[in-house]
């Protein structure tokens, strides 16, 4: 496996949930992520590009917004609304692609964006 490590660039991002596995369900339906659980207040993710976690917490709206990209936005928005997200900003177009923004189960805000 190449390093994916890059200098000053995101590697690994953690959330707080209130429900580990209400959280795991969602994200394994939205966007196929697996999970590696550490114990009952721990589980990680891994991804092509970054890496995560969830720990037992009880999340803040707003503080961050992670965004995450899609070659096939309306399917993705589908996926997430199918799993359970809450849109709150639909699909909309700015300088360079397109963008929505939704909540996931723990009302953590996020958004994914297409060229």
């Amino acid at each position: 496996m190449e390093n994916r490590e890059k200098h000053e660039q995101i590697q690994y991002i953690e959330f707080l949930s209130k429900d580990l596995e209400k959280v795991k369900q969602f994200y394994s339906e939205s966007f196929g992520w697996t999970f590696t659980d550490y114990g009952p207040e721990y589980t990680s993710f891994s991804g092509d590009y970054v890496d995560g976690g969830f720990t037992i917490g009880t999340p803040v709206r707003g503080s961050v917004l992670v965004i995450l990209y899609s070659r096939d936005i309306e399917s993705t928005k589908e996926k997430v609304l199918k799993a359970g997200g809450v849109l709150t900003r639909d699909i909309f177009t700015f300088p360079g692609g397109k963008r929505f923004q939704f909540t996931d189960p723990d009302d953590n805000e996020l958004a994914v964006w297409s060229e």
